[in-house]
């Protein structure tokens, strides 16, 4: 695959900036700085363009305030911990729930493709931070491939007071993407014994069953209520823009590509606000769908604190489409949190519940409740003939339903060895 200098030679694009002196008046006055309010940041290798913008704490990323969501306005005066202490279980690093806000940065990096390798560079890389109360966003620009290392020890600079980063899809790209770079350099990667916190697998555990995409840009219209500006650039776009920008060295139509990563880190603030106050509290009205509720409830018992998930699974249930709400479940999603529930409470040895919702499933038609039910009444009540009765409709229900070939011969199989045991064992 051609590296960056490979693509740039194809184009005509020479390497450095003494040549754009030969460029016409009208189009080098459009530098990045005359289009992007930034700053000149001095490193020991060279000079980097800095952009910073800085968010107060009213500010509104669509329904969720960064600071309110996350209950940061108290952490920075009292001492407490960052309120994250189940996503922190979830990641399995006790870091995230015992670090203070200021040790956490927000990365976000818009690159020349989606390769990754050593012929891919990152030319712009967002990274926020919370200082004083306030929420820093600063953006390094590559204004020329020459000025790389620069712009990695300006990152360095502003990440040096963190022990944490937050990204999405970061783990699998941003993340190995900013290594490779500051390898090739020799420079020491600033991030290395951090915490990482990627959002994109937690969001997907959230909202798989309910939306279409878990795209940051589709979680931020459909879960924060939040609509980028006309200035939004598709992502696809955004590597040719900057291949566009170092063979003419017009930087108008970057000012959109700062606005999608300034965007995009902001968003995963407030993604990360909202998700905390969900987990914290899913019952004060964030958390309205019922699918939702099922999804909670399953990353609450995948945690082992089965008591909150069956609370959980039990109000996803109360939406189910007779209440018309619109926020209800569909008949097979139901199903499924019946199922969930009823052998959750089995676990929890809560058994008159778990009967309950296995008799309501049965008339339902629901396979695994009649076989649920065949096992309590032989092994719970020694009742074999109630249990072979139990076991006779599952095969009924088996046989009427639609279903696979795979999964009948599965469901068949099982229903067949265990008819065979219990007859035996009644004596018929």
């Amino acid at each position: 695959m051609p590296s960056l200098a490979d693509k740039l030679k194809s184009l005509g694009v020479k390497v450095g900036t003494s040549h754009l002196a030969s460029r016409p008046p009208e189009i080098v006055s459009h530098t990045i700085d005359s289009v992007v309010p930034g700053s000149f940041l001095s490193t020991p290798r060279g000079e980097a363009f800095v952009a910073e913008q800085i968010f107060e704490k009213d500010y509104l990323h669509g329904k969720v305030s960064h600071l309110s969501s996350l209950r940061w306005r108290h952490w920075r005066h009292s001492g407490q911990a960052f309120p994250l202490s189940l996503i922190s279980e979830w990641a399995n690093d006790p870091r995230i729930s015992n670090l203070p806000i200021s040790k956490f940065a927000f990365l976000d990096t818009e690159t020349s493709g989606m390769a990754g390798g050593t012929g891919t560079y990152a030319f712009l890389i967002g990274a926020a931070r919370f200082v004083d109360g306030k929420f820093v966003l600063q953006q390094f620009f590559l204004r020329d491939p020459s000025e790389e290392p620069a712009m990695l020890e300006a990152l360095i600079h502003f990440l040096a007071p963190c022990e944490a980063l937050v990204t999405f899809n970061g783990k699998s790209f941003d993340a190995p993407l900013l290594v490779t770079r500051y390898s090739l350099h020799g420079i020491p990667v600033p991030f290395r014994n951090y915490a990482h916190l990627d959002l994109l697998p937690l969001a997907r555990r959230l909202w798989r069953d309910r939306l279409s995409s878990r795209a940051l840009k589709y979680l931020e219209e459909h879960v924060l209520g939040f609509t980028r500006t006309s200035e939004e650039v598709p992502g696809y776009e955004i590597p040719w823009l900057y291949f566009d920008y170092l063979r003419t060295g017009d930087a108008r139509p970057l000012g959109g590509v700062f606005y999608h990563n300034a965007m995009d880190v902001m968003a995963m603030a407030a993604l990360l606000g909202h998700v905390s106050e969900m987990l914290a509290d899913p019952y004060n009205g964030l958390v309205e769908h019922g699918l939702d509720f099922i999804a909670l409830g399953k990353l609450f018992e995948d945690l082992g604190h089965w008591d909150e998930a069956a609370r959980l699974f039990e109000r996803g249930l109360e939406l189910a489409p007779s209440t018309g709400s619109g926020q209800g479940l569909e008949e097979a999603d139901f199903g499924v949190a019946v199922k969930r529930l009823s052998i959750l409470q089995k676990k929890r040895g809560n058994m008159e519940h778990a009967l309950r919702l296995w008799e309501a499933a049965s008339q339902k038609g629901h396979i695994y409740a009649h076989i649920e039910l065949a096992k309590y009444y032989e092994h719970k009540l020694r009742d074999v003939k109630s249990s072979i009765k139990w076991a006779r409709s599952a095969r009924r229900e088996v046989e009427q339903a639609d279903l696979p070939a795979y999964i009948r011969k599965h469901w068949l199989n099982e229903i067949d060895h265990r008819l065979t045991r219990l007859t035996r064992k009644a004596g018929l």
